[in-house]
């Protein structure tokens, strides 16, 4: 099989100006229009023909079509509905002989439960909106247990965030949160002249390998990771007094959680997390 005939850009802009569709803002639409880019997001992937794909903001579907052939079957989760609508359209014209393996969902991705999907996705595959990129990876790893890789391409900031560790200067509550449930690692860079529009930064991808969550109540140990960050110039005895009920009281739960008072949260694995939050 040679493969779907995927997106360039003029095929792009084409089929925006056939659904009247101008990229916004609010919805932080920057469609990909080059070939070779969506297929190294596929190959980063490392997708098994028996994976189960949720890609979610599929827009005009140039990742779409790289990803069917790849894949046992392709839920794509879309919350303009002109977009949505026309999916499978593209689809049937340019991979017939795939059609059958795309599921659309027209929904929003902070929103989606399992039980509204066709299948139980085994891996996330997705372009993400800058603006809500690190609370939708956060909400559907919560929600898709059955979820084991994630490769999202995102803001190159973002993603430094995301994968950052304890000591970094970007480490803070996303790269706790995203360790919680997974190892997370940029894996390429991706350049702004594949979008339009184009945006004014550039773009990562960041590859997440589901791990075992700690034996934890997860509310619980995000409530001192929020609080920890809050004011992240303060020592966790300051900034966990809120938290704490005060900051002797704080002192007391860290120093039975084996952690120095005088740390700052971003010297603390997600593991020292878990310990405060089982102390209080």
């Amino acid at each position: 099989m040679t493969g779907p005939a995927l997106l360039g850009p003029a095929d792009v802009r084409k089929l925006a100006g056939d659904l009247d569709v101008r990229p916004t803002k609010k919805l932080g639409q920057n469609f990909v229009h080059d070939p070779n880019t969506v297929r190294r997001i596929v190959t980063a992937a490392h997708l098994a023909e028996d994976d189960i794909v949720l890609e979610v903001g599929p827009g005009l579907g140039s990742l779409t079509l790289a990803l069917l052939p790849a894949c046992k079957q392709l839920l794509a989760v879309e919350i303009d509905p002109v977009l949505a609508a026309r999916l499978p359209t593209t689809v049937q014209e340019r991979a017939p002989e795939l059609a059958s393996r795309l599921h659309v969902l027209e929904a929003d991705a902070m929103r989606v439960k399992a039980d509204q999907l066709a299948a139980a996705p085994t891996a996330l595959v997705a372009n993400l909106p800058y603006n809500v990129a690190v609370p939708v990876v956060l909400h559907l790893l919560a929600e898709l247990p059955s979820l084991r890789t994630v490769l999202v391409m995102v803001q190159a900031e973002v993603a430094d965030r995301m994968a950052a560790g304890p000591g970094s200067k970007v480490y803070g509550v996303p790269s706790v949160k995203v360790a919680w449930y997974s190892e997370a690692k940029r894996v390429a860079t991706v350049p702004r002249a594949v979008f339009w529009p184009v945006p004014n930064v550039d773009s990562a991808l960041v590859l997440m390998t589901r791990r075992d969550s700690p034996d934890a109540n997860r509310a619980e140990v995000f409530a001192v990771v929020d609080a920890a960050f809050a004011q992240r110039r303060k020592t966790l005895r300051a900034a966990l007094a809120g938290w704490a009920g005060s900051a002797a009281q704080a002192e007391q739960i860290l120093i039975k959680a084996g952690v120095d008072p005088g740390l700052r949260g971003e010297q603390l694995t997600v593991d020292a997390f878990v310990r405060i939050a089982q102390q209080r």
